[in-house]
């Protein structure tokens, strides 16, 4: 798939802001700072189509990104970031479920990873919880070019203890390096032909109560 235009859309809080034309969305999930906004740049073809930062913590919103005039990325706020209130963080959290349980123009998600970090109780719950829905996951692990390839083969073995993906993309903002894999699969999400139902949403199981 070539990009030949991306262009934001819109940042959304409540559902009455989402986009209304029915296209295909792709969601992109992952802790605050693991590089959403780098990936989503990197796919455009343009420095700041989404803000970087390096205070993580800063996406507040659900932001909406339209690709070649046919599909969205659509850009949910990072989880897990300790310094950000609690209250914040419940929101936020509110804000995802919300999303997933009653967006049916959602076609697949992109579950993205940082290679040097264990995942955490919550990203395998939502892991979990994609897989029990049937939505297609595509798991990302950015800033690959940080880590050697004997240590990235090995941080990728432990990640996947954790998490039980069919395959692992690595990506570089960079380099460029699994940008033209991401957007092959970005291609076969939105080409699929079913969406999913929407559902209840998910169940954190141990951390039933625990913010993202």
């Amino acid at each position: 798939m070539k990009i030949r235009h991306a262009e934001f859309i819109s940042s959304s809080i409540e559902p009455s802001q989402y986009p209304t034309d029915g296209l295909p969305e792709i969601a992109l999930v992952g802790r605050s700072n693991v590089g959403k906004s780098s990936l989503l740049n990197t796919l455009a073809g343009r420095k700041r189509l989404a803000r970087t930062s390096s205070e993580p913590g800063k996406t507040r919103t659900i932001n909406f990104y339209r690709f070649n005039g046919a599909f969205y990325l659509v850009d949910l706020p990072g989880y897990g970031f300790a310094k950000v209130p609690v209250s914040e963080r419940l929101r936020w959290k509110s804000m995802i479920e919300r999303y997933f349980h009653g967006r049916n123009t959602v076609k697949g998600v992109i579950m993205v990873v940082d290679p040097r970090r264990d995942p955490g109780p919550t990203e395998t719950s939502l892991h979990e919880w994609l897989e029990r829905l049937e939505i297609p996951v595509v798991t990302v692990s950015t800033k690959c070019d940080k880590l050697s390839r004997n240590r990235l083969s090995s941080r990728v073995s432990t990640i996947k203890r954790n998490l039980p993906f069919r395959e692992l993309v690595c990506f570089s903002a960079a380099t460029g390096e699994g940008k033209a894999l991401v957007a092959k699969m970005i291609e076969s999400m939105v080409n699929s032909g079913s969406t999913f139902a929407p559902g209840r949403p998910p169940e954190t199981s141990k951390q039933s109560k625990q913010p993202l």
